[in-house]
Order: structure tokens, then C-alpha cells, then sequence
């Protein structure tokens, strides 16, 4: 308003003069003279706003006066405004992009035609994709099975969440996904994948562990009762002598079923209870006591030594560490022949650790036997496991005292050539 009234002004200032001293004519000519010299000047401003506009937004608006300058001010404030507003949204959408990027499942977003128009890093190793082949490629084209096809035609007749799809697509190498769909955006569809590999081996680990368990106790708790409801049966007729074997072999199966539940017991503590204190254990004494169970184990039919070479002082937890040397040394007992050689051993290893050894003449163990040696309930021969007394868990509790003792389990063996255990603990364990 303030620019039209100092226009008029001008005008005014001009022409009055010209009328009264030159004439009409001239005082016409020079009001004409100034709009075009006004209008010229409003030419200028337009040009030098349109070379503004086209400038990077942080560029400073051009100098002016008047009207000009108030509308240069205010265009770039808005202009800074909105660049602003623009980087807090790229900034936004980055943070949305990385935070997808890293979680632990995998994400795909499909466009209405089911073509891939996103995934993150999770999703491409997921499911053996690459986002910069497979971006625009549609996605039942890449995922193959008919489960999850059949699943993507669920997704498009419906406006709500799936019921999820356990699949196990060719190219994920074998895992167990789930994935789980919701529609969104004008017919796009959002595919959560989540890994559920691990808890499918638990619960096939559970299951076998069940199993492995029901059988185990099953064998002996039939010897016992058969032989219980025979000698009920026969207890008139039966001899002292018939009726000292009925029990002597139910009292057998009845220890072995405790030595089972005990194993089990000491395996679940070992799994899941906090370790206990530590200590600076006496090896020397450790190792007496060892050998002292592994002779009267053997009864006299195996040759047994014991050499310690090693330091004195192990910091661990004794009851443990007896329990993990006591186990390798009973298993070399039992698959031992009568007449054959033991040599338990405690030596110094050359990195400054040291490290406890059980070898034997025994019957050893076929080399594609040995990687499974620590699983629960894993028998090389089952038969022959069951008749000297192995419980099947005795590796299994080796296994978990040694990592909570920081020492790894290594096995040589060769059928009929025996077999070498030896559990290799670091130097800082030492005394």
C-alpha cells in the first residue's frame, strides 16, 4: 500500500507541474515517461527474482528497496522454511530406512502388482535375494513355493494381516521361515521374515530328548517290574539262590535309572544354573581322586598310570572338574578291554596351558562318530553303551564343564587302535 501511495506521489509531484507550466500535452508525456521508467524498474526486480529462484535455497536473496525488498525477505524465509521442513524429512525417512534396515527380521514392501519395491539387508540373505537385481521383480518369481504362492493370493483378496506361513524356501539354505503379511498404501503389501531355524532344532532337540529319555527309562523300569511281579509270582517255589538273581538284577536296572536321573539332574544344572564360585583347585588331589574311581571301576582289569607334568593350582570349580575328568576316565573304562592300558595325564601344553588327557587300547571309534560324541543320549554302539553302564550323557556333561571353564574337548581316535580324550585349558586358568 505504502509503495502505491509513494507512486501516486511521484506521479503527482510530476504531472501537476507540467500541467500548469508546459501544458496538458507535456505533463501526459512526462507521467508516461516515469510509469515507464517505474515499470522498467519493476522489470529489473522480476528478472533478478527469477535468477534467485533458480539458485540453491540457501542462497541469499538479492539486494533491493521498497515493496521489493520486503517480498525478497519473505520469500526466502518461507524458502528456508521449507528446505528445513524437507531436510527433517529426508532426515526422517533415513533414520525409518536404517531402523528397517537393522532389525533382526526381514522386511519386503510390494507394490499392488505383488513387484518387489523394497527390501532390507535381513530380507536379501533371508531368502537369497539382491536388491540391486531384484528390485521391480515380482516376488513369486524369486520364491518359488506353492505355500508361499498361494499365501501372497490370501494377502490380495484381503484388507487384514494373514495368518502366518511356515516355509522353507530352496534358496534361504535350509532354514525354517516365518513370514507374515499385512496390506497397506493403495493395494501395497508389507512381508515381515523371521528365522525361526534355531527354535525349530530346539523343539526337534526337545522332542528327541523326550524320546531319547522315555526309552532309557523304559528298558530298566520293565526289568525291574518283570522281575518284581516274577518273583511275587514264584515267591513259594522260587530257590533263595533264584530269588538273590530276581533281585541283584532289578537292584541293577533300579542304579542304573538313578544314575540316569542324576546325570539328567547334573546336565539341567550345568545348562541353565548360574556357575558356582570358584577356587583354586589342588590338581594333585583332584587327579588322586580321579584315579582312585577309575581303579575301583575297573576292579583290577585294566593297567591304569597317572602322570601329572602340569602346575599345581587349576582355578575352576572341584565338583565339576571332578565330575568332567571322572566321566572321561569311566568312558575309558567301559570301552577298554579287560587287560588293556589307561593312562590318565596332566600335562603343560606349548601356549602355557595345560591340559587333562584320558588314553586307552580300547576299541576306539570310527571317525565319523567322533563330531557327535557330545550330544545327550548319542551312542556309537547302543547296545553295547546300555550293557557297561553309560547313561549316554556323560560327554554332554563334559562338554558343559568344560566351556564354563573356558577349555575345548578334542577326541583322536582309530578303530581298534583306542582313543586319546584331552580337555585343553587356557593359561589364565592355571596357578
Amino acid at each position: 500500500m505504502s509503495s502505491l501511495l509513494t507512486t501516486a506521489a511521484w506521479f503527482a509531484a510530476l504531472g501537476l507541474p507540467a500541467w500548469f507550466f508546459i501544458g496538458p500535452l507535456a505533463a501526459v508525456a512526462a507521467v508516461a515517461l516515469l510509469a515507464l521508467w517505474r515499470l522498467a524498474g519493476h522489470e529489473r526486480q522480476i528478472k533478478r527474482l527469477t535468477t534467485w529462484a533458480g539458485q540453491p535455497g540457501d542462497a541469499l536473496p538479492p539486494e533491493a528497496s521498497g515493496s521489493w525488498s520486503a517480498a525478497f525477505l519473505a520469500l526466502h524465509r518461507r524458502a528456508k522454511k521449507a528446505a528445513s521442513q524437507r531436510e527433517a524429512l529426508r532426515e526422517m525417512n533415513d533414520r525409518f530406512r536404517l531402523a528397517i534396515a537393522a532389525l533382526p527380521e526381514g522386511v519386503i514392501i510390494l507394490d499392488p502388482q505383488r513387484n518387489i519395491e523394497w527390501i532390507n539387508p535381513r530380507a536379501e540373505q533371508l531368502l537369497g535375494l539382491d536388491s540391486l537385481r531384484d528390485i521391480g521383480m515380482p516376488v513369486a518369481h524369486l520364491v518359488r513355493e506353492p505355500e508361499f504362492i498361494a499365501f501372497l493370493g490370501m494377502l490380495r483378496e484381503t484388507d487384514a494381516a494373514s495368518p502366518p506361513l511356515l516355509v522353507r524356501p530352496a534358496r534361504s539354505g535350509g532354514r525354517t521361515l516365518q513370514v507374515r503379511g499385512a496390506p497397506f498404501s493403495d493395494g501395497r503389501a508389507l512381508l515381515l521374515i523371521e528365522d525361526l531355524t534355531q527354535l525349530d532344532r530346539l523343539e526337534s532337540v526337545r522332542r528327541d530328548f523326550v524320546a531319547n529319555v522315555s526309552h532309557e527309562m523304559r528298558t530298566p523300569l520293565t526289568v525291574v517290574r518283570g522281575f518284581l511281579e516274577t518273583a511275587q509270582d514264584d515267591m513259594a517255589n522260587a530257590s533263595p539262590e533264584e530269588m538273590a538273581h530276581y533281585l541283584a538284577t532289578a537292584l541293577e536296572h533300579a542304579h542304573r535309572m538313578q544314575r540316569l536321573i542324576e546325570d539328567l539332574l547334573t546336565l539341567s544344572s550345568l545348562e541353565t544354573g548360574a556357575p558356582p564360585p570358584e577356587e583354586a583347585v589342588d590338581v594333585a588331589a583332584l587327579l588322586a581322586g580321579v584315579k582312585a574311581d577309575t581303579l575301583a571301576l575297573s576292579a583290577g582289569r585294566h593297567v591304569i598310570t597317572l602322570e601329572n607334568s602340569a602346575p599345581a593350582i587349576l582355578t575352576g570349580n572341584a565338583r565339576e572338574l571332578h565330575s568332567a575328568f571322572g566321566n572321561l576316565a569311566s568312558n575309558a573304562v567301559r570301552y577298554t578291554p579287560e587287560g588293556g592300558q589307561i593312562t590318565l595325564a596332566w600335562r603343560k601344553l606349548a601356549d602355557g596351558g595345560a591340559a587333562f588327557s584320558v588314553t586307552d587300547s580300547g576299541i576306539g571309534i570310527a571317525a565319523q562318530h567322533v563330531p557327535r560324541l557330545t550330544e545327550r543320549f548319542y551312542r556309537v554302539d547302543r547296545g553295547r553303551s546300555r550293557d557297561s553302564g553309560g547313561t549316554g550323557l556323560g560327554l554332554a556333561i563334559v562338554k558343559h564343564v568344560l566351556e564354563r571353564h573356558q577349555a575345548t574337548l578334542t577326541v583322536e581316535s582309530r578303530p581298534g587302535a583306542g582313543s586319546t580324550f584331552t580337555a585343553a585349558f587356557p593359561v589364565r586358568r592355571l596357578g
